[in-house]
């Protein structure tokens, strides 16, 4: 999603602007007018919201739903409560921007929310994140699936922000599945990354995939979960890639079994760039600074 796409948004707020695209089907409000229409979104919402979307998918649509959410000014913070709701049986995409447009306002973003996927319904939904050097970023989402419900998030940290802390906790019903992956290119950041798939459905599923590449000053500590409550599949592969001698890179997995019925599995690894890898790629006519790009792009979308 770049910053052309972004700009006709269907949900876009630029510092504390507001602009809505209406779409046939799908009701997309304020989440504060939302909670002022609907009664039944308290349940989700934690308190009164300030501001922040509500995205309520009625109907079956054949191209993406997409916000974008931006610090323009120096010195702004947004404080988001969003919720999105895909009703039974609707097979949904996602697009979703945030970002500083300049790299030195010294913004703060904070969003948290809920997504729910009702029985049958087909989300896939790609995050994506670019901060400037100075901002602040925290970000906690809670994904409920109903039964047969299918969940495919990708989440990508273009350039990381002075400071940044993903929550994610995934709830699995019968039957329904769940296909994560986070990509984070780091550099100049304290990142910290809570992650968590739980299936506590009967034939529930998740997998759980971290690619986290560690450069200048990186500093980052990844704690990842899978939780079986019922007898169901999981896998999380989390791996990371330090390539400055100033990045530190915590990477902790973690396999919870609740059902002995289930089966869950893990691999981790920290490692490094290889040197035959390096040396073929400027054998074929790349400098050292090229190659290693090279290579790092290949890692993150692995």
């Amino acid at each position: 999603m770049d910053m052309k796409n972004a700009e006709n948004a269907n949900y876009t707020q630029k510092d504390h602007e507001i602009n809505i695209t209406k779409i046939e089907g799908v009701e997309i409000l304020p989440s504060k007018k939302a909670m002022e229409k609907y009664e039944w979104t308290q349940e989700y919402f934690k308190g009164e919201p300030k501001e922040g979307y509500f995205i309520w998918i009625k109907e079956q649509i054949d191209f993406p739903v997409t916000t974008c959410m931006s610090i323009a000014s120096k010195s702004v913070s947004q404080n988001l409560q969003n919720l999105i709701i895909i009703e039974k049986g609707l097979k949904v995409k996602l697009q979703g921007m945030c970002n500083s447009i300049k790299k030195d306002l010294c913004g703060g973003h904070t969003a948290s929310g809920k997504i729910i996927l009702k029985e049958n319904a087909v989300l896939e939904y790609n995050h994506f994140h670019t901060w400037g050097k100075e901002d602040i970023v925290n970000t906690d989402y809670e994904f409920i699936l109903e039964k047969n419900s299918k969940l495919i998030y990708n989440y990508k940290i273009h350039s990381t922000p002075k400071k940044m802390k993903l929550n994610a906790e995934i709830i699995c019903l019968e039957n329904s599945s769940a296909k994560i992956k986070i990509i984070g290119d780091c550099e100049n950041t304290d990142l910290e990354i809570n992650d968590n798939i739980t299936l506590k459905g009967k034939n529930s599923s998740g997998i759980l995939k971290l690619r986290l590449v560690g450069k200048e000053n990186a500093k980052i500590l990844s704690r990842s979960r899978i939780t079986t409550e019922a007898e169901c599949k999981g896998h999380l592969d989390c791996q990371g890639l330090p390539i400055h001698k100033t990045a530190e890179m915590i990477l902790i997995p973690e396999l919870v079994c609740k059902d002995n019925q289930s089966q869950i599995t893990h691999e981790a690894s920290i490692g490094k760039i290889s040197e035959e890898e390096l040396n073929y790629l400027k054998t074929r006519g790349l400098n050292e600074s090229e190659a290693i790009e090279l290579i790092v792009n290949g890692f993150l979308e692995d």
